[in-house]
C-alpha cells in the first residue's frame, strides 16, 4: 500500500513520511500540473494526505490572491483524485474557521464536526474551498477525510527551532524577553502534540469512512493564555506581559469526544510535557 503526500511543508510532512517509511510517495509540487507524471506516481496509491495549508509566499492571508491561489493550486490534486478512482484523499488543514459558543465549555469557544465553517481569512476561505469541493465529489470507492487541525507542537525533524507557542515562549523566556500573551490573557487554545496527530492520521489511513467525514483535531483540553504564561513562570520566573498580538492565532477547544468515536483514543501528550520538551532542547 503507498501513500501520496502533497503540498509537503516543513514540518508535519516529514513526520508522515516517517511514519509511512518506504509506502510513502512525495509528490513534488512542480509536477501537479503535468498530468501524465502526476497519474503515474498516483497509480499505485490507495490514499492521499494533501497538507491542505497556505503555502503563497510574499502573500498576506487575508489577500484575496492567497484564495486564489489555494483554489488553482487544489485543483489539479482534486481532478487527479477523480481521475484515479481509488483513493481515500485526507485532507489536512486548519481550524482558521469561527468556533461555536457553549456554556457545557465555560462559555470558551469550541470546535466540534458541526462547527461553523465561516472563514477567519482569505487564505482559510481557499482551504475550505477545496475541502468542500472534496466533499461533494466524495464516493464509497474514493473517500474524503477532512482533519482540521488546532495548534501542532513538537520538534521538527531537522532540528530546533521547535514549532508553536509553546516553543516560541520557552525561546523568548531562555533570551531574557518573557512571555507576551496575546490579547488580554482569557482567550483559549488547544495544544496538540505532533506524535498524538500522527496517531490520528495512521487511524484515518487504516479505516476510511464510509464515504465522507470531517472532523476537529485536537488534544480536547483547552487552556486559557493566562493560566498557561503562569506554567512559564512558575518554571523559569519569567515576565509576562499581556496584549499580544492575535491575528493568525488559532483559539477554541476540540470537542475530544468526536475523536474519541471515532478512533477509540484521545491524544495522549499533556501540555507541561510539551512545555518540557520546549524548554529541553535550548538545553541541548
Amino acid at each position: 500500500m503507498k501513500i501520496a503526500i502533497t503540498w509537503s511543508d516543513s514540518f508535519i510532512a516529514p513526520y508522515i513520511i516517517e511514519m509511512l517509511g518506504p509506502a510513502a510517495v512525495v509528490i513534488p509540487n512542480e509536477i501537479l500540473n503535468d498530468q501524465i507524471a502526476l497519474d503515474a506516481m498516483l497509480t499505485p496509491c490507495s490514499a492521499l494526505i494533501h497538507i491542505n495549508s497556505w503555502a503563497t509566499s510574499g502573500t498576506d492571508r487575508d489577500d484575496d490572491v492567497a484564495y486564489r491561489a489555494m483554489r488553482e493550486e487544489a485543483r489539479p490534486i482534486l481532478d487527479a483524485v477523480d481521475r484515479h478512482g481509488g483513493l481515500h484523499m485526507i485532507i489536512l488543514g486548519t481550524l482558521r474557521v469561527y468556533p461555536n459558543w457553549d456554556p457545557a465549555y465555560g462559555q470558551h469557544p469550541f470546535y466540534d464536526w458541526n462547527s461553523s465553517l465561516d472563514p477567519q481569512d482569505a487564505a482559510a476561505g481557499g482551504q475550505l474551498w477545496m475541502e468542500e469541493t472534496a466533499m461533494e465529489r466524495a464516493q464509497a470507492e474514493r473517500p474524503v477525510s477532512i482533519l482540521r487541525v488546532s495548534n501542532v507542537q513538537g520538534i521538527p525533524l531537522n532540528g530546533p527551532p521547535g514549532n508553536g507557542i509553546l516553543h516560541r515562549w520557552a525561546e523568548d523566556c531562555n533570551i531574557g524577553f518573557g512571555v507576551t500573551v496575546p490579547g488580554d490573557g482569557t482567550l483559549v487554545k488547544d495544544l496538540i502534540h505532533i506524535h498524538d496527530l500522527l496517531r490520528v492520521i495512521d487511524a484515518t489511513i487504516r479505516n476510511p469512512p464510509p464515504t465522507r467525514e470531517s472532523m476537529a483535531i485536537g488534544s480536547g483540553q483547552g487552556i486559557m493564555m493566562n493560566d498557561l504564561a503562569d506554567l512559564y513562570r512558575m518554571k523559569v520566573n519569567c515576565d509576562i506581559l499581556t496584549g499580544g498580538e492575535i491575528e493568525g492565532e488559532v483559539f477554541g477547544v476540540v470537542d475530544g469526544r468526536d475523536m474519541e468515536d471515532r478512533f477509540g483514543f484521545r491524544p495522549q501528550t499533556n501540555i507541561e510535557q510539551m512545555i518540557d520538551e520546549a524548554f529541553s532542547i535550548l538545553n541541548n
